[in-house]
């Protein structure tokens, strides 16, 4: 069976549209893969070891398993967002039910500057932290945080929150193709904003994984891959979105015309081009929560790939949030050996139980490795610098009892932290109820931003972290 892409030699692409019931049952039988339906990869490849087999049977079925339920999962998405939304325009329950009984019902606008999304609706923080100046260590982690969070909003609402309560420059917004999904699943913005010795730092914010979105959450559960030569294994979902080319696979240059569709790493590269050509001093930050947050580190690396010294030379840093792993440890040296010179400018952000930084998982079966500087906080928001975060792989048996022990005062910290900390870190009624969900899956509740932006706010670090350092 030959590739799907070209350019790829060595390959291994879960396909779970294809599984049926005897192509699961026949992984766990038999170590040749490429005879299953459900399994595309050179001719002739076997798995003998029974643990890498389980590791593909597990993605495969939960994948399956997800995308059967993708369309009540965004139904009951799309239900929750535009109830939550409603309540808020009408400024409560109470004034909601007086404005339906007096025929003043304000419905919510889905393409409006008002409209928030299910992120914007956990954590409604819209406001920079104004005690973090821009000289401060944690300065550019508390503006990517933000940016990260923005990032799930419509264009509308990023550009009135940019341009007026941030006040930077709005550089744009992009909505881009995902050539093998044939739509428009990857987006991102971009704003200026000013350094503390006055120079321009460019900031490219990518979107992260939806909470009602099961094909993107399949995603992060997919353990397919691609090997780059010279380079290591990569995952092939965050490529694919980022804007890997289904027949031609990482082309230095593609043509970008008004007439084709607009595909996140070529669009993303030649505005970032055009804005640093006509500003000589300016620098440029990229930064993502979950999926975006893979996206953000992908981003620099085709950069490597295509030897763009020039745009690497003003890279200022990388700030990821809640990202998964994105390769195995061969890309992982090829990329810290070219992004931490001469300087440490890869920052990858980790809370607490937190599932995603820990999938796909690091062992003999899927070799998945982080990279770079793990900065983990506890569920006190106290940080320090990691190699690689605790319970790397979540389900340690060890970690059981303290984890739900965790999810229980988190959920008790909801109902206190504003009275401790000030009204700005007040906790809604809806992250409430997603932290009692914590009491039955433990690591989905800490992935929200909420508590990210709370790290920047409230942590404090053994080891302060300055990007600007030598």
């Amino acid at each position: 069976m030959g590739s799907e892409v070209d350019g790829f030699s060595d390959y291994l692409v879960l396909r779970p549209d294809k599984a049926g019931v005897s192509d699961l049952l026949r992984l766990l039988l038999s170590p040749r893969v490429s005879d299953n339906q459900s399994v595309y990869c050179p001719i002739d490849t076997e798995i003998d070891e029974a643990k890498r087999r389980w590791a593909v049977f597990v993605s495969l079925l939960l994948q399956k398993i997800l995308l059967f339920s993708r369309r009540p999962i965004a139904r009951m998405g799309l239900a929750i967002e535009f109830w939550l939304n409603l309540l808020m325009v009408n400024n409560g329950l109470l004034c909601l039910l007086w404005n339906l009984l007096t025929g003043k019902l304000v419905f919510p606008e889905k393409k409006s500057s008002s409209y928030r999304s299910c992120i914007g609706l956990i954590d409604t923080r819209v406001e920079l932290d104004r005690s973090i100046r821009p000289s401060d260590d944690k300065y550019l982690a508390a503006l990517s945080i933000m940016a990260a969070k923005l990032a799930y909003e419509n264009e509308l609402s990023i550009r009135s929150i940019v341009q007026n309560n941030w006040e930077k420059e709005f550089l744009g917004f992009y909505n881009c193709w995902n050539d093998f999904e044939k739509q428009y699943s990857t987006q991102a913005f971009m704003f200026s904003d000013k350094t503390a010795d006055g120079a321009e730092l460019i900031v490219i914010s990518f979107r992260g994984t939806e909470p009602f979105d099961a094909a993107q959450w399949s995603t992060d559960v997919d353990f397919s891959w691609y090997e780059i030569p010279n380079v290591g294994k990569v995952h092939r979902g965050f490529m694919k979105a980022l804007g890997l080319q289904s027949k031609l696979g990482w082309p230095a240059d593609l043509n970008q015309s008004d007439e084709t569709r607009p595909y996140a790493y070529y669009v993303m590269r030649e505005k970032l081009k055009q804005v640093l050509r006509s500003r000589a001093e300016a620098k440029f930050l990229v930064t993502g929560h979950s999926l975006g947050g893979a996206l953000a580190i992908l981003f620099p690396a085709i950069l490597v790939l295509h030897e763009e010294w020039r745009l690497l030379e003003r890279l200022e840093g990388v700030y990821t949030f809640g990202q998964p792993r994105v390769g195995d440890e061969k890309f992982g040296e090829f990329m810290v050996q070219r992004l931490n010179e001469p300087k440490n400018r890869y920052f990858r952000y980790v809370y607490c139980n937190d599932i995603v930084p820990r999938v796909p998982y690091d062992d003999s079966a899927l070799l998945f490795k982080h990279f770079g500087t793990c900065i983990y906080f506890n569920s006190l928001y106290r940080g320090k610098e990691m190699e690689e975060e605790p319970n790397k792989n979540y389900f340690s048996v060890l970690e059981v009892i303290p984890k739900y022990l965790n999810a229980l005062w988190e959920l008790q910290r909801s109902f206190l932290i504003g009275y401790i900390e000030g009204p700005e870190f007040k906790e809604g009624w809806f992250l409430r109820f997603i932290r009692l969900f914590a009491l039955v899956i433990p690591g989905l509740p800490p992935h929200s931003p909420q508590d990210y932006d709370n790290c920047t706010r409230l942590g404090t670090m053994a080891v302060a972290v300055d990007a600007t350092s030598e």
